[in-house]
This record gives C-alpha cells, structure tokens and sequence, in this order.
C-alpha cells in the first residue's frame, strides 16, 4: 500500500478520532502542567550550579510583561457573556516573544506565566532569535458553536491588539486552537491595522502565508537530534525502536523512521500497544488505525500494554504521547539506551536521575520536540521578507538547526557530567541572561 492512499474511514473510527483529538487538547493541558513542575524543580538546581546573583533570579522569576483583559462576546442567544483572556510575554531579550494561544476553561494567569517562561527557554536553548510568550481565553470551546468561537477569537484579539505584533508578540496555535483559529486572529489583527501583516501569527494555512514541512515538524526535528545521538552512542540502522503514542506526532515518527528504513517494533495508542520483533509494516499500521480507531489488535503482531511497551527490548525508546511515562517504578527496567522525548515531560525527575546512572541517554523535551517552534521561526522570516521557501530549504535549516543544538547541549553534557536535560536548561538561562547584559540590564 501507498503511503498516501486513502483509506476508508468507518463512522465508528471517526467518532474514536474525534474523541481522541478531544482527549488529546486535554492531556496536552494536564501534560503542561507536569512540564512546568518538572522545569520549575530542574531550575532551583540550575541557579544554584550557576551560582546566579539574586538580581539574575530576580530578573528570570519575573515576566517581563503580564496581562488580563475582559471583553464582551454576543452569543447565538443574542445575550452578551463576559470572557477572560490572559497574556504573558516572559523575555524579550533576545527578541519578540512568541508562544501559543490556547482556549481552556481551566486557563490561570499563573499557568500562563509558567509556561511562557517554558517557551523562552526552549527557543533560547535551540538558539532561536525569539522569547516566550503564552496567552488564551478562559472557555470551553466545546459549548461554543463556531460563530461564537469565531466572534471571542476576534473579541480577544481586539482587546490585545495593541500588544501583539510582528516585531512584538508572535501567538501560535495551542490547546484547542488551530489554523482556522489563527485565521481568524490573523483577519481581525490585519483589519485593525488596516494592512496586510501576515507575521502576527504563525501556524496558519500555506494560501495565507503559513510554511511547509509545519505539521511534522515536531516529529522531524527529533528525528534529526535521535540520528545525531546514535552517532555518539554508535548505534545504526539496525537498532530497534518503539514508539508510545500514536497521534500526530507519534505517527509522523513512525512514518519519517519507516521512510529512512528504520525498523520500528512497537507502538501504542490510548487503548493499547502491538509489538513484532521483526519490525512493524508502517502503512498497514496506518492503515489499521484508520479503520478500526487503534493500533491494537493488528494481525501478526503480539498486543501489549503501553507499560509494556516502555520497558520492551529495543535501542531506542520514543515517548511521543503522556506524561510521567518513566518514572521511579519503571526507570531500572527500561532496556533503551537511547530516549527521545516528543511527549512533554514523560520522565520524572527520578527516573532522569535514574538513567543518568545507568548511561541511558535522555534527549529532553525542551530540544528534542522543539522542531515545531523552530519551523514557526521560519515562518515568521517568511512573512517578514515575503519570500517563501522551497520544502528543501526547511528542511535543510530544520536539520542543521536541531543538529547545532544537539551539539551544543552535548558538549555542556560532557564537560558538565550532568543530565542532557540539565545542560539544555543550563544552556538556554545562560543566553537569555547574556543578552540581558549586553543590553546593559545586568
């Protein structure tokens, strides 16, 4: 079968996926949560190992701006709902901030603080010209009609207009928002404005200035940094890999690994996991998925737990779905030598404490799922320069991009004796406060 065949769908399966894209938003929230606890434990070590003045805390523990807006939103009943919105723009010391923009009845302004800074360290640490931002709306788009979706996103964007910018503030797409939702933010920036200023937002349609390559961006990049590891820890293409998640970047994993001819053994969706020592054929997983809602129960293959297939016998581990995957109860069982976080926060910090000593190399979250924020940079430089590259191109800047990174994080790694985790991290404070002081703020 063709990879780019279509297969027939069944209502049922359709119902699955759609519930599935529905608990997906949802863990992404929860998941960001554990990422912020995560970072914010790993951080009070850092500033300690950097020996940083209180003025250098000061300044990385305070946002450099932070907002609440209301405004008024019609609803199809004709009354009129009062919404929330929140924005956080961390550091702009290296450059305009930019982060996403989520819709979530949950939404705190703490929350949004946290990871903003979360966004300034990840574009710092793959040495992207950009700081971190976050922002949303506190609502459940799942009771609003599309009308009245529509009617807030453009409410919000008018009451921070004057905030967000090209050259100021960049949002992006995030938990419950997507490219029509960017769209939208886009039309009501351009009208208020009164031109055209396609670099406002990113993650919008290529017809309206969006880039290639943007939908598995986040898969490619850490294909890129997992290629580089395996050089320094002299694995090939004969090393086995399993994959936990099976949504749109766990499966743009497996496509991009089957397509370089890497054999993959296991994967696993929500409802479970298939493992085949020989290796998984790719488009009849695919092709299973679509018909049936899962990965499970495909022929030839032994079903598994998603607890098991983390502790399976391969090289090389890809948590790509939940948080807290590898924790203290199953770290010493793990048999990979090689981790690629594209999931936030899959390993606790005992567990990362745990493979350290075990010489089970760790590529953390903040680098090695950062390819969809690099991506967005670019673009970003598209719209600014109006000119729009060739696929090759992305991908050739997506590659040396995240290969720079892994190996600037790599050499911290070995000369730090620590966790690539805690050198990424380290890495990215140590920039963001060298611009603060050639900018004469320190």
């Amino acid at each position: 079968m063709n990879n780019n065949e279509t297969v027939p769908m069944s209502s049922d399966a359709r119902f699955m996926v759609d519930q599935m894209i529905l608990q997906g938003h949802e863990r992404i929230h929860s998941d960001d949560q554990n990422l912020c606890k995560l970072f914010m434990s790993e951080l009070t070590n850092i500033y300690q190992d950097q020996n940083l003045s209180s003025e250098e805390m000061d300044l990385l523990d305070m946002p450099r701006r932070s907002f609440t807006v209301h405004f008024p939103v019609r609803m199809d009943s004709g009354i009129t709902r009062m919404f929330v919105g929140h924005r956080v723009q961390y550091n702009d010391a290296r450059g305009p901030t930019k982060g996403g923009t989520r819709f979530h009845p949950e939404l705190t302004l703490d929350h949004v603080k946290d990871l903003a800074f979360l966004m300034a360290l990840k574009c710092a640490a793959v040495n992207i010209p950009l700081g971190g931002a976050k922002g949303g709306v506190v609502a459940n788009p799942k009771e609003l009609s599309k009308n009245e979706l529509e009617e807030m996103t453009r409410a919000y964007v008018r009451a921070i207009s004057d905030f967000i910018g090209p050259q100021k503030d960049i949002p992006a797409p995030d938990v419950y928002t997507d490219e029509q939702i960017m769209v939208w933010i886009l039309d009501e920036y351009e009208r208020i404005k009164g031109e055209h200023t396609p670099a406002v937002v990113t993650g919008k349609p290529i017809e309206l200035g969006g880039s290639l390559v943007r939908k598995y961006s986040t898969s490619l990049g850490g294909f890129y940094v997992m290629e580089e590891a395996m050089v320094k820890l002299g694995l090939d293409k004969s090393a086995s890999i399993a994959i936990q998640g099976f949504g749109n970047v766990g499966e743009n994993a497996a496509r991009i690994l089957a397509d370089n001819g890497y054999k993959i053994i296991a994967v696993s969706d929500s409802r479970g996991g298939i493992l085949n020592p020989n290796g998984l054929d790719f488009p009849s997983v695919k092709a299973h998925k679509v018909t049936t809602g899962s990965v499970v129960d495909l022929p030839g293959c032994t079903s598994i737990t998603n607890e098991e297939l983390m502790v399976c016998d391969c090289d090389i581990l890809i948590p790509a779905a939940l948080s807290n995957q590898l924790n203290k109860d199953n770290a010493d069982h793990v048999m990979a030598s090689l981790i690629i976080e594209l999931a936030n926060a899959p390993t606790t910090t005992k567990a990362d404490e745990i493979f350290f000593e075990r010489n089970i190399m760790v590529i953390p979250d903040i680098l090695a799922n950062a390819g969809g924020v690099v991506v967005s940079y670019f673009e970003w430089i598209q719209n600014l320069s109006n000119d729009y590259w060739k696929e090759k191109k992305v991908l050739d800047r997506l590659q040396w991009t995240m290969i720079s990174s892994f190996n600037d994080i790599f050499k911290l790694y070995q000369q730090n004796n620590n966790t690539m985790r805690r050198a990424a991290l380290g890495l990215a404070i140590k920039r963001i406060l060298h611009a603060e002081q050639l900018r004469g703020n320190l």
